[in-house]
């Protein structure tokens, strides 16, 4: 009596190890045209609406909803990303925004939510490449819409206040 019920013990301790764990959902990815500039410069830094929309973002993901952040070699999006950067303790990563198809390639290979800093001429074709619904063209003064696009595609739109 004893020993069948160690034994039906032993089973249960077992049989609850192999219990499988429901799938979580893939993490999802964020678009974002780097912030406020002044129209007509090569590489200017964000005028004092975009440091301050640029907070804002910060305070949108600084609950660790981000886990990786990528942006290019313009003072533009590095300037967008540095506060929340600075928030969550991340280092963000360089891509060449010539080279759409490899940043896709890197974003989808990231395990945790991902944040990209674009421009008005690469986000349609970033947040397409991930699979969600190309935005229109962007054209300067389109600053602030962050598009999120989840790993099957589903995509909505929302914006920096």
């Amino acid at each position: 009596m004893i020993l069948s019920r160690l034994i039906g013990a032993f089973a249960l301790v077992i049989l609850g190890g192999c219990a499988s764990v429901p799938p979580q959902p893939a993490p999802a990815f964020y678009v974002v045209r780097h912030l406020h500039t002044p129209e007509g410069s090569t590489d200017p830094d964000l005028t004092e609406e975009g440091q301050r929309h640029a907070r804002l973002l910060a305070d949108r993901f600084d609950k660790g909803g981000i886990a990786v952040i990528y942006v290019n070699s313009t003072k533009r999006t590095q300037q967008t990303a540095a506060p929340l950067a600075a928030k969550l303790g991340l280092t963000p990563k360089m891509y060449d925004p010539k080279d759409t198809a490899g940043l896709v390639a890197m974003m989808k290979a990231e395990a945790g939510p991902v944040l990209v800093v674009g421009h008005s001429n690469t986000v349609p074709d970033i947040v397409a490449g991930l699979g969600g619904e190309r935005p229109a063209p962007l054209s300067h003064p389109d600053f602030g819409d962050i598009w999120k696009v989840e790993r099957d595609g589903t995509t909505a739109r929302d914006r920096i206040r």
